[in-house]
């Protein structure tokens, strides 16, 4: 059967989402889980935008010993030679290196020629094949692109070391016949196309980007593009794990293989939509919260006799197992421990130790621990890679005819003192985040405020984000606890601890740049 691999940019084309911005660490757990998933390659993020994406991308090649891990880079030496030192030390390094081709990008955005596209695109690609032995070449725009002049573009860059070339279709405007067609095409016109995998990139802004994706491997690409959820630039990009399910539930009609293990998608889609912020509709295919509900009388009936009646997927098959925690309040550090390890956490004993705390917290408030509550504390603790300002205290007075006022003690962990503030605000929440902005001294915007529930019931565990800006830059920040309006503060200042942070290393940057540099 033809093998499919899968290509994730969940860390790169992902983190492009408005309002996603994942830390270093973030990005680790993320490519570690996608590794467990079995993703062939992992694009980690773009080496030459920012040090911080470097880093983050060199961490990631670090960290990953199964799958590829690339770095994007602009057909220019610069970011080559980035991606290059970003990858050095990872154990399968590879480069994604890209050049728009289209009318409409030669002439607005490059100001090129044909001839100097494919000028600049065959010299790129030779100066990445002497880095890297996986060198990947995409035609940005490609969609869009004349099909003869794709053609010309691939005979000049596989010659020169290309050995993955990518069509995406970067705005989603192509039909699944229409992009199925390009690679047909270019099948039977590129000399030197059996040397190389076809790989396929498609954008959702036409709800399309799925569908897209299964008519370029029905028309024999060998490679698949996407990202976890679907998340990304504008709609997003073609959801990665619909398009496995598709494989595997339809593969009677594809005769293709992935080689994923399915078990793990359900992970990995709750790991990403926590992190990132982005929550994933009920009724979203394969890993929404109603994927595999039903409500129907009828429906019910026939699940009740034959469960293939209305599902074409079973749950077990992404991992998505009803099972019970019985942790509680009286269980010890060994339990709490040896469940981490079954949810597939590798945590430090100080980390265990500062999550213990909280979840002897969260059994104070709540009867039932589920998996869900133990994975967002984990998720939280991940969130907090950098704390310059500790939540000790929230305190509320409201009444509906009184102002909210809102007391709060933060404790400064660079200063090694406890600071207190109280604010009115229109509302608690706002009382709240004006406590905070004069406890801190920073003054943010909120652009997004956001509730989930985590589990259910009254004592359910909720979960708040945040979206700030100040001077132009947005972060975003992440709390949970049984109470909203405690959640809401844990949030808050995650958010503006990751302003600090973001100012406090642009800051130290700046005094390593010599002067007149």
């Amino acid at each position: 059967m033809r093998k499919v691999q899968f290509f994730d940019t969940t860390l790169r084309d992902g983190e492009q989402s408005p309002g996603v911005n994942l830390s270093a660490e973030e990005k680790v757990a993320i490519a570690l889980q996608l590794e467990r998933l079995g993703i062939h390659v992992i694009e980690a993020g773009f080496a030459a935008s920012s040090p911080g994406d470097l880093d983050a991308v060199r961490r990631v090649g670090e960290a990953v010993t199964h799958s590829t891990v690339v770095s994007l880079a602009r057909a220019v030496p610069g970011d080559i030679e980035k991606a290059r030192e970003a990858l050095k030390n990872a154990a399968s390094p590879g480069i994604h290196v890209f050049l728009a081709t289209s009318p409409i990008h030669r002439k607005y955005k490059l100001n090129m020629t044909r001839e100097e596209v494919l000028e600049q695109a065959e010299a790129a690609v030779r100066l990445a094949r002497k880095y890297f032995d996986r060198v990947e070449f995409s035609m940005e725009d490609g969609g869009r692109t004349e099909k003869e002049f794709l053609c010309q573009v691939a005979e000049r860059v596989i010659p020169a070391g290309a050995d993955v070339l990518n069509i995406p279709d970067t705005v989603g405007y192509l039909t699944p016949e229409e992009y199925g067609d390009i690679f047909r095409y270019m099948k039977q016109h590129v000399t030197g196309i059996e040397k190389v995998k076809l790989s396929a990139h498609c954008h959702d802004d036409l709800g399309m980007a799925v569908a897209n994706s299964l008519a370029a491997i029905e028309a024999g690409v060998e490679q698949v593009e996407g990202t976890i959820n679907g998340i990304g630039e504008r709609a997003g990009n073609a959801a990665l794990e619909e398009v496995a399910m598709a494989l595997a539930t339809r593969e009677d009609h594809y005769q293709v293989s992935t080689g994923l293990n399915l078990k793990e998608i359900a992970k990995t889609s709750r790991m990403v939509s926590k992190m990132t912020g982005m929550l994933v509709p009920g009724n979203k295919a394969v890993v929404g919260a109603n994927a595999f509900a039903h409500e129907s009388g009828i429906h019910q009936d026939g699940m009740l006799k034959n469960s293939s009646t209305y599902e074409i997927m079973q749950p077990e098959t992404i991992g998505q197992e009803a099972t019970r925690l019985v942790l509680g309040k009286h269980s010890g550090r060994h339990a709490f421990r040896d469940k981490l390890k079954s949810m597939g956490y590798q945590l430090t004993d100080e980390q265990t130790d500062q999550l213990f705390g909280r979840f002897k917290e969260l059994t104070d408030r709540k009867k039932e621990v589920e998996d869900e509550d133990i994975a967002s504390l984990v998720e939280e603790k991940w969130a907090e890679e950098t704390e310059i300002y500790h939540l000790e205290t929230v305190q509320l007075t409201y009444g509906n005819q009184s102002v909210p006022t809102a007391f709060i003690r933060v404790y400064d962990v660079r200063n090694q003192q406890f600071l207190d503030e109280a604010a009115c605000g229109n509302g608690s929440v706002d009382a709240i985040f004006q406590a905070i902005d004069r406890v801190t001294g920073e003054k943010a915007k909120l652009v997004d405020f956001k509730i989930a529930s985590v589990t259910h019931g009254t004592d359910a565990l909720g979960e708040v984000y945040v979206k700030l800006e100040q001077d132009g830059a947005t972060v975003q920040g992440r709390g949970v606890s049984t109470d909203i309006l405690e959640a809401s503060a844990r949030a808050y200042i995650h958010g503006i601890n990751r302003i600090v942070a973001r100012r406090d290393g642009r800051a130290a940057r700046s005094a390593e740049v010599p002067v007149g540099s």
